[in-house]
């Protein structure tokens, strides 16, 4: 029965009849979501929006794995209420409400140890973008402004090649196919974990930003959304996302 509909009923007992109750898809995004050695679901994100769960009182209902195009499509039909670490933009707005920021996104660049691009002092994307090396990137992904002003530059100088996962990406690396790996801070140190992978990171980010709840207009109230940010803003105060986030090392 894991592979099927099950929920996840923070604080029940103490719910009062009017409770919010949000439906969730889940996804494989390690380390944010994924299943654990014991087959458990587990993760950052999951972590960070139980306790955001259990502070409002809201029960949250999880759905078995879905594409991602899938699960977009059910949201934007009103079939999901909730996903995470959504950027706010105006297209989203008109379907979609956002909670304050829960945490923030990174997206940095690695290289092997010694590889002589990563050594080279560059103070940022753009300037590093001017030079020499070689880069391996994620297929899809809005990676920021500076990733997009230079990437049609990096293809036509044959500087680019693209991955569909970051096993994919690491292995990439690690094989000699680039110089620099960019990507998600997080799950690329996952994924080099997982491999045996060292990797040493450029000391900067091509994109830090915050991310959200997103809740769907259709299917969630003004009333839900104020909930979740008081639990959040509570949560916040007292340290306990932050602890959290400490835990996996988050930036």
């Amino acid at each position: 029965m894991r592979d099927l509909l099950f929920a996840a009923m923070l604080g029940v007992a103490a719910l009062p009849a009017a409770a919010c109750r949000m439906t969730m898809a889940l996804e494989q995004w390690p380390p944010y979501v994924y299943r654990d050695a014991q087959d458990r679901y587990t993760g950052l994100d999951l972590e960070l929006l139980q306790a955001i769960f259990k502070e409002a009182r809201c029960i949250l209902v999880t759905l078995p794995e879905l594409p991602t195009a899938r699960r977009e499509l059910l949201f934007q039909q009103g079939k999901l209420d909730l996903m995470l670490a959504a950027s706010e933009t105006p297209e989203r707005l008109s379907y979609a409400r956002f909670s304050v920021a829960y945490r923030d996104e990174a997206v940095g660049l690695f290289s092997k140890p010694g590889n002589a691009a990563g050594q080279r002092p560059a103070a940022s994307f753009a300037q590093l973008a001017r030079g020499k090396a070689t880069l391996l990137a994620p297929k899809v992904g809005w990676y920021g402004a500076q990733y997009a002003a230079a990437r049609p530059m990096l293809e036509q100088a044959g500087r680019l090649n693209a991955f569909g996962s970051f096993q994919q990406g690491v292995r990439m690396l690690d094989a000699g196919r680039a110089d620099l790996l960019m990507g998600d801070v997080l799950a690329v140190r996952h994924e080099a974990r997982l491999q045996g992978v060292a990797l040493t990171a450029l000391p900067f980010f091509v994109l830090r930003a915050p991310v959200h709840l997103m809740l769907n207009a259709r299917s969630t109230s003004a009333a839900d959304l104020a909930r979740l940010n008081a639990a959040i803003t509570r949560l916040e105060q007292h340290g306990a996302l932050a602890a959290i986030r400490a835990r996996y090392d988050a930036p």
